[in-house]
């Protein structure tokens, strides 16, 4: 594996930042995760817009999208895969131990591995705690990722694989890495970005091609709901066919198989929408 560290790329074992970057001491950073198909990158425009929303929102500098674009140009060119997970990371850089940022400027990294398709659906489970809609890091995709890994260890303990998230208002929220939608009477709803959820790039999509309304949604909508599905940049449109201890069924529902043929021929169609 070739990765682009701090301008330039570096093999695997040579690909170093310091043990004093801020992304690593205090989770001070911002990711992206960008699909890739026979190198070619998914919705990387939208993927680099909202990595500047991030970086605004923890006070970095805006990240050069034209560095940014010659990184994965070479990391994809280095690295061929045929369905990839290039991940572009950017942190507060070399910093003092403790929460204050050091002057040295941010640290960019960019790596790609290699991925396998996702089953068409999966099991997902509701986990008892909360995304704080109204904290510092509500809606940006930060690499403070640690409650998303517990999150999902629980779900995995279960044989899923993804949780879901209510607020502390206990309304429906999003997954450790995914946005949820939920069909009532043929009409798809998801939460609006302002129960807490990431404004994913897949759930805007989603809206966009499918019609899909953001709906404030209790939690116990789960349990009432005709179909269940997530998206997100690896799953694309992905149907839930056991959630906690309901079975869904059919396995995938007709709404959701209609939203999962429209997302892959709208997204085979063009690949930076």
């Amino acid at each position: 594996m070739r990765i682009w560290v701090n301008g330039g790329l570096r093999d695997a074992d040579d690909a170093r930042l310091s043990v004093l970057d801020h992304g690593l001491t205090v989770g001070d950073g911002i990711f992206e995760t960008v699909r890739t198909s026979e190198g070619r990158p998914f919705a990387l425009t939208r993927h680099l817009d909202r990595l500047t929303r991030s970086a605004r929102g923890l006070g970095l500098p805006d990240p050069d999208h034209d560095e940014v674009r010659r990184a994965a140009a070479a990391v994809i060119d280095a690295n061929p895969v045929a369905l990839g997970r290039l991940r572009i990371t950017y942190t507060g850089g070399l910093s003092p131990l403790g929460s204050d940022r050091g002057t040295d400027g941010p640290s960019l990294v960019v790596a790609l591995d290699g991925v396998n398709r996702r089953p068409d659906s999966t099991a997902v489970i509701t986990v008892p705690w909360t995304r704080n809609e109204r904290g510092a890091l509500a809606g940006l995709k930060t690499t403070s990722y640690a409650e998303n890994v517990v999150a999902l260890a629980r779900a995995r303990e279960r044989g899923a694989s993804e949780a879901l998230f209510p607020n502390t208002a206990d309304r429906l929220c999003e997954g450790t890495g995914s946005n949820v939608f939920v069909v009532l009477d043929g009409r798809i709803h998801t939460p609006p970005v302002a129960s807490g959820c990431l404004a994913g790039i897949t759930r805007a999509l989603a809206v966009e091609w499918t019609g899909a309304e953001e709906t404030d949604l209790p939690m116990d909508v789960l349990a009432e709901a005709d179909e269940v599905f997530l998206t997100s940049t690896l799953r694309d449109v992905q149907a839930v066919h056991r959630l906690d201890d309901r079975e869904l069924t059919p396995e995938i529902g007709p709404v959701t198989a209609k939203a999962m043929r429209i997302f892959a021929e709208r997204s085979g169609d063009d690949l930076d929408p």
